[in-house]
């Protein structure tokens, strides 16, 4: 009943919300979104289908955790994770266009096909059977034991859904794409006719010497305007920066190397005595307390060490120094702790598992564990075939078909330091109970092998660093840098950087959400492209950027500002001016050919200074004298014979073309043949192509700059 009051007495809003949901059926969304803003919560629309912030986060997560598993960067993957969603609504929308459906059983049955899980051995028996019911049983599991990994499974769910829908559109698809005997038959001709040709060929190089032509922004805008789609482009920014590198001084690196020094020979105050790097009694914690780098616990090899170390380690003697040495950025002394032989051992395991043990899915408390465990443990004791039996209970996921085996280990292998002790410490044929992070392991060991030496060293080691005194200077010379710059062109800008020798680089394209500045890679990188994205933000405008941890600094300029839509002309100029230039040269060399008439091959090679020459071309291959002329082929077969062409735009020059005749030369390959490798190749190329039409057809809308950093409406 409140809350029907309090309905009453907002009664004038309930009225006004009332409009607005009319108003909704009469106006256009987009104004709607102009009056009232964009929802934070909806990044783009793909064809009307929304993309979600919640969408878009989950992508990136997989992304993100994919990228951290093989070892590679996982910032800038913001507009990889845009594209692939952009990709993956428009394959849906084809999908459900095709009257096609992806029911469960279909996607339970598919799943083994897919990357994940196809590339993986695990997931099948030794006969190659998909283990589709372990794999629904350890999900449907995870839905209560496991929350984290449930809801990272539904994320990669998504995706895999994705991936099946494209598989099945385009095998559709493809399996339409065929190719008829006419088609096979005129491709055999285009092949093995060629024509037989005297021409000229004025060189667009050659011509300019002593015709150049400035190819304009305007000249560069019609081209532009002549390939919308080639050149339409979301917004983007057009950043140049110079770079102020806070570079320790000569004082500078003194001063790392006395510091090192005090510590190595003279120490610190501990316990009313003086301790220092060479009388310690606890290496692992003097290098935790004083060095830039953290204590190594683990044994390495020679290969693994500083080229200070590897040729004196295998004679030096336990607790003996080296260095200082100068180590990149640091300087180092380094103490040899302990050295031996890097065994390998052969071991087998059963893991009792426990709540709260890491990567744990076990509901069973820590005592209830361990009594399991030492139930288990003596019962193989008392009879080691016991051990097969009890891998039934190991938490280990296909503990049994693996026959509980981790492999071959070494020291210095990436395990439990607890399950590596009981290896170092026992011989073949040992097993015993150990308990560590994970739970409590039956450890069986089943073979060893003497391997090289390893060594366990403290390294000791002070970064040098720039002084307050240096980044003050390097401050006040990016200062001075960015007032004498400040309201200046981007040409001035460039110039001061260059005149001065300062870094200086101009990535033209810079997309809000790519997350790296090319060139660049600092933490600075992703502040100086939001800052450039600012709605405030006006070409020209400057800023001083401050690197973390090294005192470097940035001065950032804004050259331009490409909205969505065609491609700004100076942003691509040098991808494009070469071909505007020779489209411009080609209009001269024509007009010129044109207003004299020539009526031979020799009269327009004298007038243009170059030599007539001859040669054979097809249309399956248009090579003229070593240039691909597809233009000038065509004019070839098109002429009438023994007859001047009209003037041939081509690839590399003006061609002006004299068809002598055309002969055949047959060569292998029958129209069945000729047949399958056209579908084959259609097929091939059929799949990006018709992807890359979708999404230039498609009505796409991007979001992001105007929502990104808004909070989601909760």
């Amino acid at each position: 009943m409140a809350i029907l009051g309090e309905i009453r007495k907002r009664s004038w809003l309930l009225v006004g919300v009332i409009a607005l949901a009319l108003l909704a059926f009469l106006v256009n969304p987009d104004t709607i979104d102009k009056v009232f803003g964009k929802n934070p919560n909806i990044l783009g629309k793909v064809n009307g289908d929304e993309i979600t912030r919640d969408e878009f986060s989950d992508q990136l997560f997989i992304m993100q955790q994919q990228a951290q598993q093989q070892g590679q960067p996982t910032k800038g993957l913001e507009e990889q994770a845009w594209q692939i969603l952009v990709q993956s609504k428009l394959i849906k929308q084809q999908f459900e266009k095709m009257g096609l459906e992806l029911t469960d059983d279909i996607f339970w049955s598919q799943l083994q096909y897919d990357p994940i899980f196809a590339q993986n051995q695990q997931y099948f028996d030794e006969k190659g059977n998909f283990k589709l019911q372990e794999i629904k049983s350890e999900i449907e599991k995870s839905q209560t034991m496991n929350p984290d990994n449930y809801s990272f499974w539904l994320k990669n769910k998504k995706a895999i859904e994705y991936r099946m829908m494209a598989r099945m559109l385009f095998g559709n698809i493809t399996s339409g794409i065929t190719t008829s005997k006419k088609e096979a038959e005129l491709m055999i001709k285009f092949r093995d006719d060629m024509a037989n040709i005297d021409f000229v060929k004025v060189d667009y190089l050659e011509f300019s010497k002593k015709n150049n032509v400035k190819v304009t922004t305007q000249d560069l805008a019609d081209y532009i305007k002549q390939h919308p789609t080639r050149f339409k482009v979301t917004a983007s920014r057009n950043i140049a920066y110079a770079y102020f590198p806070a570079t320790p001084s000569a004082q500078d690196d003194a001063a790392t190397l006395n510091e090192l020094n005090k510590l190595y020979l003279k120490g610190t105050d501990a316990s009313g005595g003086t301790e220092n790097f060479q009388n310690t009694k606890n290496d692992s914690m003097f290098v935790e307390l004083n060095s830039d780098i953290p204590f190594i616990p683990q044994y390495v090899s020679p290969t693994q060490l500083p080229s200070e170390l590897k040729d004196k380690i295998a004679t030096a003697a336990i607790g003996q120094t080296f260095g200082p040495y100068k180590e990149q950025t640091l300087y180092v002394v380094s103490k040899l702790l302990d050295k031996k032989t890097s065994d390998s051992t052969l071991s087998k395991h059963i893991l009792i598992a426990y709540k709260g043990a890491e990567r744990s899915t076990s509901n069973r408390t820590k005592d209830a564990a361990k009594k399991t465990a030492d139930s288990l443990f003596a019962v193989i004791k008392a009879d080691p075939a016991k051990f097969a039996e009890g891998l039934k209970l190991s938490d280990e996921p296909n503990a049994v078909e693996r026959n509980g085996s981790v492999g071959w280990t070494t020291p210095a292998s990436q395990f439990a330091p607890g399950y590596l002790s009981f290896l170092a410490n026992n011989p073949k044929g040992a097993t015993g109970l150990q308990e560590t992070a994970f739970g409590y392991h039956i450890i069986n060991i089943e073979d060893k092998k003497s391997g090289a030496m390893t060594y366990k060293i403290a390294h000791l080691a002070k970064n040098i660093k720039a002084s307050d005194k240096t980044e003050n200077q390097v401050l006040t010379q990016a200062t001075r840098f960015i007032q004498q710059t400040e309201g200046k062109s981007f040409n001035q800008f460039k110039n001061l950087a260059e005149k001065n020798k300062y870094r200086f680089d101009n990535p033209k394209t810079v997309g809000r959400f790519q997350g790296s500045l090319p060139g660049l890679n600092t933490d600075k990188d992703a502040d100086i492209i939001t800052w450039a994205f600012d709605k405030k933000r006006n070409v020209g405008d400057t800023d001083i950027f401050t690197v973390e941890g090294t005192g470097d600094r940035i001065v950032a300029y804004v050259v331009g500002k490409q909205d969505e839509g065609l491609a700004d002309p100076e942003t691509v100029r040098d991808q494009i001016e070469p071909i505007v230039k020779n489209k411009l040269l080609a209009k001269k060399i024509i007009d010129k050919i044109n207003a004299g008439k020539y009526t031979s091959l020799d009269q327009a090679a004298k007038a243009f200074g170059t030599a007539k020459a001859s040669g054979t071309v097809n249309l399956f291959n248009p090579n003229v004298n070593g240039a691909m002329e597809p233009r000038v082929a065509g004019a070839a077969f098109g002429a009438q014979p023994n007859k001047l062409s009209n003037p041939v735009e081509g690839m590399t020059g003006v061609y002006l073309v004299f068809k002598k005749s055309v002969s055949t030369n047959k060569l292998p390959g029958d129209v069945k043949q000729i047949t399958e490798g056209i579908t084959q190749q259609n097929s091939q190329q059929f799949t990006g192509a018709f992807l890359r039409s979708l999404q230039d057809n498609a009505k796409i809308k991007d979001y992001r700059i105007e929502v990104w950093d808004k909070s989601p409406q909760q």
